[in-house]
């Protein structure tokens, strides 16, 4: 495997000396400069992974190198490096695209795993790039995400039946994506240019559902005071989605039927048949044979519907998708909540694939969303994760009371469960917080013999866990 290519450029020659011997001895092939200049010429020449730059340099600033880089090749993965930080600095090297920004004197070790992680980032975010491009040369829809087995032959059949009028049925867990597999089938017809209807059988009520899906005469009945065209008029020329199809009531399915039989809309109180071309793709998350066999729905309204079947595969069957599905929604959030949001960390990952996720993909984007919409730093970390993927027993859930488990009444002042006061002027919460914890993790493994693992059961928290939160505190692993 090709060995990753980083520049660095700093006018200080000990510095580069450094850092070139520091990365070679990490493996990285790496090349210096003193300047800007002769650093973007190589640039626009040479592969390069990443660039680590000194912010303050003669004729050109790093910020200046930075945005220079960035018209060449805007994906560029740049670390800041200075003597002379402030968050003024900060800020202007963040909003230029900086990766990671660095003071000098800096963390050795810390360095160098930020290196390592940024080069991932850049690797992760190539290969969805990719991906994304194979996705959309080959199927055509990028709206779906993954390319684990079962998805590949999800899309495969989507591309064999988009061409054909035939009904489909989709199945398939709450939170599959259901209605994005229809919009795709949609998307791949030559029907693709006309509408795209949908309706949720379930959301609407029983006696407005009918005059919804078919339209209504004037006078038909109280409020109905003009002609109206239903739904399946409006998809003429296109596709009607049906979701939840199980939930439309018996009386409807018979008239459901005789339109897919007879391909004409009947309107509520009118007499003329209008004749409409559409595909029909119905929905739902129950088990229609079941339904069938329990009276609930009509045998031969499923047959009818039930040509074509696809049967969604639920997250916890293809786990390998969750690492580029929460990429996905992490770049969709940070950007409509305007975050500055860029990576998952490796803890925070590890417990997304972990996850079983009862509501499937809705679940993990709403899980992100919630992560972004939270997270003050430039990564999710399992802090800001659901309750229930985190494993935290509810603790970061928002409720009317306070309780602290573990023997001590939920009453108790706060002072004598924790043995943090709160003074007059006020207190740091995180660094109280971060503090209250080291010294628990610190108490957990003296009594554990300095043995991790035995800590962590100590704790009730995972092996992982338990690593990331040393590290944090600069304890050896």
């Amino acid at each position: 495997m090709a060995r990753n290519r980083i520049m660095v450029v700093d006018d200080e020659e000990s510095m580069r000396e450094f850092l070139c011997i520091m990365l070679r001895n990490e493996g990285y092939d790496v090349v210096a400069f003193p300047a800007g200049g002769p650093a973007i010429e190589h640039f626009k020449e040479n592969h390069v992974d990443l660039v680590i730059a000194d912010l303050k340099m003669p004729g050109m600033s790093g910020v200046n190198l930075l945005k220079a880089l960035k018209e060449i090749s805007p994906d560029v993965v740049f670390i800041m490096i200075t003597a002379y930080a402030s968050v003024d600095s900060a800020v202007e090297a963040m909003k230029a695209g900086a990766y990671d920004y660095f003071t000098k004197p800096f963390n050795i070790e810390e360095i160098k795993l930020h290196i390592k992680r940024s080069l991932e980032w850049r690797r992760l975010e190539r290969e969805n790039m990719l991906l994304k491009k194979d996705l959309k040369t080959r199927y055509g829809f990028s709206n779906l995400v993954g390319t684990s087995p079962k998805m590949v032959e999800v899309y495969e059949f989507i591309m064999s039946i988009a061409g054909i009028k035939t009904n489909v049925l989709i199945t398939g867990e709450s939170g599959t994506g259901k209605e994005l597999v229809a919009r795709a089938i949609h998307d791949e017809s030559p029907r693709k240019d006309n509408p795209f209807v949908s309706i949720n059988c379930g959301a609407i009520p029983d006696n407005l559902l009918e005059s919804e899906l078919f339209g209504h005469v004037k006078g038909a009945f109280t409020g109905a005071v003009s002609d109206k065209a239903g739904l399946a008029e409006m998809a003429d020329g296109g596709t009607l989605f049906l979701d939840e199809i199980t939930e439309l009531p018996f009386n409807l399915q018979v008239k459901l039927l005789r339109f897919l039989q007879e391909r004409n809309v009947r309107r509520v109180g009118g007499t003329a048949d209008i004749p409409v071309d559409i595909r029909v793709i119905a929905a739902t998350n129950r088990d229609m044979e079941e339904e069938v066999r329990a009276g609930r729905f009509r045998e031969d309204l499923f047959y009818r519907l039930n040509v074509l079947h696809i049967d969604l595969p639920p997250l916890r069957e293809r786990r390998e998708d969750i690492p580029r599905l929460a990429e996905h929604f992490l770049q969709k959030y940070s950007a409509e909540l305007e975050k500055g949001v860029k990576r998952i960390s490796e803890e925070a990952l590890n417990l997304l694939v972990d996850y079983d996720y009862p509501g499937n993909v809705r679940e993990l984007e709403n899980a992100i969303e919630r992560a972004v919409a939270l997270e003050t730093g430039e990564s999710i970390t399992a802090d800001t994760l659901p309750p229930a993927i985190s494993k935290r027993n509810g603790a970061a859930g928002f409720s009317g009371t306070t309780s602290i488990t573990g023997g001590m009444a939920s009453g108790t002042p706060l002072s004598n469960r924790t043995g943090i006061g709160i003074p007059p002027e006020g207190i740091d919460l995180e660094r109280a917080v971060s503090e209250f914890e080291r010294s628990i993790i610190m108490e957990a493994l003296e009594k554990a013999g300095g043995v991790k693992k035995k800590a962590a059961r100590l704790l009730g928290i995972s092996f992982r866990s338990m690593r990331y939160k040393l590290s944090k505190y600069d304890k050896p692993k």
